[in-house]
């Protein structure tokens, strides 16, 4: 087959040459330079032609030479890749050998324990036999000592049980009696002092009955679709509710509720009344979140002075200071061993009254300490001194009677009694909280850890913030991002995390969250 390169040339050359020919032979009349011109093109043109056939022949041999290399490369790949397959199909033979042989060893030591197993039961059945001859064997030997000790005491098997469980008897009715009588003493040591104690409470019980104080709140919705809101967009709007107010919000499978979980009943109302607002006004976003937490905690506030100044109207309480009236508003929502604060205290207020006026006292001085007994339970600020003196600081540094300020700090036996109410206080403070079913110890332990996990959080430096959330098992620590950088975040985390191992006791885990956030802001005018 003729190259297509070759004769394209030669077509090439073919026409310049009938071109030039056709020039020639219509230009007969030229001059003699023209005939001259002839010769030279011709001469060119054949020229032409013998490099045009030359090329072609050189391009005809680097083709054969390539097809020649190509034959030679996918020859050597051929044998290559054949060689592999080889190699593999020998790998392949051999693993079948080696998984062949060990099939065969493990089925010869099957057989081999099944071989032992069949001696070891046949020796096992043997054993069994060569027992129960013994057992037959002591059997008759038993029966033949019985007979021998019948026949050496003169009494029968009957008559030997018999006299055995009579003696028995005889001595656990002797003991019996012993216990009996030392159980007897004590009770009757105790009759008196029991007595006093079951008929006080009886007589001492009224007819007030209280809801046990609870770690959540319920804020219902008015459909489902409201959750989707509260939410927000990859939980931002919850998780800003969360941080503003440090309460806990759980959204389940609950139709038309969201549950704000929550130590403490101030920052759970927060939550709560926060909730309300912004879902009534549909704008729900951080920073709408955080412009409506403040303005509730402002309101919530003014709503303590009023509960503060409505309690001591009711109790025909006056004189009082602005500041300890604000205290009083605040145990609403505070609680004592799961019994609420201020319906303690107004409880011990009336029973004080009524009782120094059956002795006697002054029976609106008593109503004024009664109220006032457990205010250390409701400071802004945390001390590490006990309640009870505590509260006797506070009532001194507003102005209370002397009698009122021992009162308080009395009740609990911590400092000495001075004045006759204080016993009253005492007393009527252990009568309210002794009810059956007005108070819940566990309460009491659960909160005194929740406020401890805060305040060893709060003891290092740059922490803005802390709150213990899902029931004591996370503390979730807000730290100053100009104050600690991520590095010292992680430090921090670990050591509140190992401070907290160390200190407290506490079931199961608590989880130790340390969060940084930067935040920049400008005001466009």
């Amino acid at each position: 087959m003729e190259n297509p390169i070759l004769l394209a040339a030669l077509g090439g050359a073919i026409g310049l040459i009938s071109l030039i020919a056709g020039f020639i032979f219509g230009k007969k009349s030229v001059s003699a330079d023209v005939t001259k011109l002839e010769e030279d093109s011709k001469k060119e043109a054949l020229r032409i032609v013998e490099n045009a056939k030359k090329e072609a022949e050189n391009i005809k041999k680097n083709q054969v030479i390539e097809a020649k290399e190509e034959k030679l490369k996918l020859s050597a790949e051929f044998e290559r890749s054949t060689r592999d397959r080889e190699s593999k199909l020998i790998q392949k033979e051999a693993d079948f050998k080696n998984r062949q042989s060990q099939l065969s060893q493990k089925i010869e030591q099957q057989s081999r324990k099944e071989k032992e197993l069949e001696n070891e039961k046949s020796q096992l059945a043997k054993s069994l036999e060569t027992l129960e001859k013994k057992q037959e064997e002591v059997d008759k030997q038993y029966e033949t000592f019985q007979q021998e000790l019948e026949k050496i005491s003169g009494m029968t098997r009957e008559d030997a049980k018999s006299q055995l469980i009579e003696s028995v008897r005889v001595k656990a009715e002797g003991e019996a009696l012993k216990q009996a009588k030392v159980v007897y003493d004590e009770a009757m040591n105790k009759a008196n002092k029991d007595a006093k104690k079951i008929v006080i409470q009886t007589i001492q019980r009224t007819a007030s009955e209280y809801a046990i104080e609870n770690t959540v709140s319920v804020f219902n919705l008015d459909s489902d679709d409201q959750k989707g809101q509260i939410i927000g967009r990859e939980g931002r709007n919850i998780r800003a509710i969360e941080a503003a107010t440090g309460c806990e919000l759980v959204v389940d499978d609950t139709p038309e509720a969201i549950i704000i979980s929550g130590y403490d009943p101030i920052r759970r109302e927060v939550a709560r009344l926060s909730l309300q607002r912004l879902v009534a006004d549909g704008r729900i976003h951080p920073a709408r979140i955080e412009e409506v937490v403040l303005k509730t905690q402002k309101q919530l506030e003014d709503h303590i002075i009023e509960i503060g100044e409505r309690t001591i109207l009711d109790l025909n309480i006056q004189g009082m200071h602005p500041e300890l009236v604000r205290y009083i508003g605040r145990m609403r929502f505070r609680s004592s061993y799961g019994q609420n604060l201020l319906m303690h205290s107004r409880e011990v207020a009336n029973l004080c009254a009524t009782m120094a006026a059956e002795l006697g006292l002054n029976p609106k001085l008593a109503k004024r300490a009664g109220l006032l007994h457990d205010i250390g339970k409701v400071p802004d600020e945390e001390s590490e001194l006990s309640h009870a003196l505590l509260g006797m600081k506070i009532c001194e540094k507003y102005g209370e009677h002397p009698a009122v300020c021992n009162a308080v700090g009395a009740h609990h036996d911590e400092i000495e009694m001075k004045f006759m109410i204080s016993p009253i206080i005492q007393a009527c403070d252990s009568i309210s909280g002794a009810r059956p079913g007005a108070r819940r110890e566990v309460m009491e332990s659960y909160m005194k850890r929740i406020t401890e996990l805060e305040q060893i959080a709060g003891s290092y430096k740059g922490v803005e913030k802390a709150y213990a959330i899902q029931a004591g098992r996370e503390l979730r620590v807000i730290v100053e991002s100009d104050k600690i950088n991520d590095k010292e975040s992680e430090d921090l985390s670990f050591e509140i995390a190992q401070k907290i191992q160390n200190d407290m006791t506490y079931p199961g885990q608590i989880k130790v969250t340390v969060i940084r956030e930067k935040r920049a802001v400008n005001v466009a005018k």
